[in-house]
């Protein structure tokens, strides 16, 4: 179960993450509830999971998670570009987040 929840809490640091970029510094009303509400969310799934995982390895897995879906958001929705080393670098994290599941 903690797995599965440290998962949907990365889900969700992606998904606070482009919200807070898309609230324009809080000016926004609906990306800065979205931001506020995911960032609650994210980080109660995130202690609940670490209740029985190790600090470290829940924490690298929810940053990796976090990061390679707001990278993957930002290029699908055209705000970034996708390059090979981008796209070598972000397999790299994966593979970091994979191992780290499979060695605990």
């Amino acid at each position: 179960m903690s797995w599965f929840v440290l998962i949907l809490s990365g889900v969700l640091e992606a998904v606070w993450a482009t919200a807070l970029g898309r609230s324009a510094g809080f000016s926004r009303p609906l990306p800065t509830v979205v931001f506020a509400v995911g960032l609650v969310a994210s980080m109660g799934g995130l202690a609940f999971a670490m209740r029985t995982l190790p600090v470290g390895t829940a924490y690298a897995v929810w940053v990796g998670i976090g990061a390679v879906l707001t990278v993957a958001v930002a290029v699908v929705t055209g705000s970034e570009a996708l390059s090979l080393a981008r796209g070598v670098c972000l397999l790299l994290v994966v593979a970091g987040v994979v191992g780290l599941k499979l060695s605990h």
